[in-house]
């Protein structure tokens, strides 16, 4: 579990580093590249567990597929809440 945490917070730091000085991205923006970045994370963390036989790291991989999915469709409700 530390792992994932670990794992966790460089793409917070990639999303940072992707907004240029003085334009700031929107939270429903950062939510969903946030969201698709971890889908990506728990995609690749699935396929190597299935490959090395290790069910431990594709059963984290699956969480943090499905916390990705979460994380972007938040990310989309609340751009739909933000239109006026």
């Amino acid at each position: 579990m530390m792992r994932t945490e670990a794992y966790t917070q460089p793409s917070q730091a990639f999303i940072r580093g992707l907004v240029q000085e003085g334009k700031k991205m929107k939270p429903s923006t950062e939510d969903e590249i946030a969201g698709k970045i971890h889908e990506v994370k728990g995609t690749i963390k699935q396929k190597v567990g299935q490959l090395t036989n290790n069910p431990d790291l594709e059963g984290e991989g699956i969480g943090e597929k499905i916390a990705g999915k979460v994380q972007k469709k938040i990310g989309q409700v609340e751009k739909v809440i933000e239109k006026p």
